[in-house]
C-alpha cells in the first residue's frame, strides 16, 4: 500500500469501556504494520482523553474530521450497529479502506447497499468475522481438508449469547431491543454459525427454525432496574449443509454453568470437538480435541505454532482481532482478499434472514 505503516482512524473510542479499547487498540498496537493516528468520540473530552491513555496523535469529535485527515489510511468503525451503515457510506465515499466491525448493517438490506457502495468507490472493505482468522478454526479446517474425520456426516454446536442471561451493563441494554440489530442471534450466533461454515467449507442449504424469549425481563446491572427482553434468548436450528453435512445448532442466551461453546463434527473415520470457556468463538480460551481410526476417546490436539501469529500477553479478543488484522495487512499490500470481505458480511446476513424467516413461519426453509 505504501513504504509507511497503515495510518488507522477509530471511530467510536473510549478510554476505559468498548470493543476499540478491548480489542482493536491492542491488536494494532501489537501490529507491525499498522498504527493508530486518530480516534473519535462523541464528547470531545473523552476523545482526548482516550488519545492520550492510548498514546494517539489525533483526537475528534466529528468523523468528518477523521476522515479527511491525510494520514488515516484506514478507517475502523467500532460504534453500535444503528450507526455502521451512516459512518461506513461516509468513509467508503471519502474513499478510505474500512474495517467495520460485525454485524455490518442493521439488517440484511444496509449489508446489501454498503457492500454495493464498497465496489461502486473500489476501496477495500472488510468486516470483523474475526473468528475465520483463529488459529484453533483454521487449524481444523485443514485438518478437516486433509482427511482427519473423512466424509464428515454431521455437526453439532452448542452455545451461550454472553449477552441475554439475567443481568446485562448497561452499555449492552441496547441489544435487547430487536430494531438495533444487534441481540443474541445477530452477534453470537451469528458469529458462531460462520465458524461452522468456515471450517466445514460450506454454506447452509436448507433450515428448520426455533427463535423464542424466555425470560421476558432483564436487570441492568448498575442501577437494578428491569428491561424488556424483546430479543430471542433460544435459538435452535437443524439443517443441512451445501455439502450434505447435517447440521444441529442451540444458543441460549447468558452463560451456562455447563458447556458455553462446543462445537463437534462427526465423520466417517474420525471426530472432532471444539470447546470454549464462553459463549462463542474468540472471546474464550478455546480446546481443540480430535479422535480417529481405532482411538476409542478424543484426546488434546496441540495448535501446530506455525498457526500462531499473536503474542498471547495481549490476551484472547484483542489476540483474535490480531489475526483479522494480519490478513488485512498483507491484502493491502498485495491487493488480495483473506480478510472477510463485506460480500461474506452480506452473506451472513443472509443466512440470519433466513432463520428468522423459518421461525416466523414455522417452515423450513431453502438457500
Amino acid at each position: 500500500m505504501k513504504n509507511r505503516k497503515i495510518g488507522v482512524g477509530i471511530i467510536g473510542v473510549h478510554p476505559s469501556r468498548g470493543w476499540a479499547m478491548t480489542a482493536h487498540i491492542p491488536a494494532l498496537q501489537a501490529a507491525p504494520d499498522f498504527e493508530v493516528v486518530a480516534l473519535t468520540n462523541s464528547n470531545l473530552d473523552v476523545a482526548n482523553e482516550a488519545a492520550l491513555k492510548f498514546n494517539v496523535p489525533h483526537a475528534f469529535q466529528s468523523h468528518e474530521d477523521l476522515l479527511v485527515h491525510p494520514d488515516v489510511d484506514l478507517v475502523v468503525v467500532t460504534v453500535k450497529v444503528p450507526y455502521h451503515f451512516k459512518l461506513v457510506s461516509a468513509a467508503i465515499r471519502a474513499g478510505k479502506s474500512v474495517y467495520c466491525e460485525w454485524p455490518l448493517g442493521n439488517g440484511l438490506q444496509e449489508a446489501i447497499e454498503l457492500e454495493q457502495l464498497a465496489q461502486e468507490y473500489k476501496v477495500h472493505a472488510v468486516v470483523g468475522l474475526q473468528s475465520r482468522a483463529m488459529p484453533e478454526i483454521n487449524f481444523i479446517r485443514d485438518l478437516l481438508r486433509d482427511g482427519y474425520v473423512g466424509e464428515v456426516l454431521s455437526t453439532s454446536l452448542i452455545g451461550s449469547g454472553i449477552i441475554g442471561g439475567a443481568t446485562i451493563p448497561e452499555q449492552f441494554a441496547y441489544t435487547l431491543n430487536p430494531k438495533n440489530g444487534a441481540g443474541m442471534i445477530n452477534v453470537a450466533f451469528a458469529h458462531a454459525i460462520d465458524s461452522v461454515s468456515y471450517v466445514l467449507n460450506s454454506s447452509l442449504n436448507e433450515v428448520m427454525a426455533t427463535l423464542d424469549t424466555r425470560r421476558k425481563t432483564v436487570q441492568i446491572v448498575e442501577t437494578g432496574a428491569m428491561a424488556a427482553m424483546e430479543t430471542p434468548d433460544q435459538i435452535v436450528i437443524s439443517g443441512r449443509m451445501t455439502s450434505g453435512t447435517v447440521i444441529s445448532a442451540h444458543f441460549r442466551g447468558g452463560l451456562s454453568r455447563g458447556s458455553n461453546f462446543r462445537l463437534e463434527i462427526n465423520g466417517t473415520e474420525g471426530d472432532l470437538i471444539v470447546t470454549s470457556s464462553l459463549g462463542y468463538p474468540g472471546v474464550g480460551e478455546t480446546k481443540v480435541q480430535g479422535a480417529q481410526g481405532n482411538e476409542a476417546v478424543v484426546r488434546d490436539l496441540d495448535i501446530p505454532q506455525n498457526y500462531v501469529t499473536a503474542n498471547a500477553e495481549i490476551g484472547v479478543i484483542a489476540a483474535t482481532v490480531f489475526n483479522n488484522y494480519a490478513l488485512l495487512a498483507g491484502d493491502l499490500k498485495n491487493g488480495t482478499q483473506t480478510a472477510p470481505s463485506f460480500a461474506d458480511a452480506v452473506t451472513l446476513h443472509h443466512v440470519i434472514d433466513v432463520i428468522e424467516q423459518s421461525a416466523a413461519t414455522g417452515s423450513r426453509q431453502h438457500f
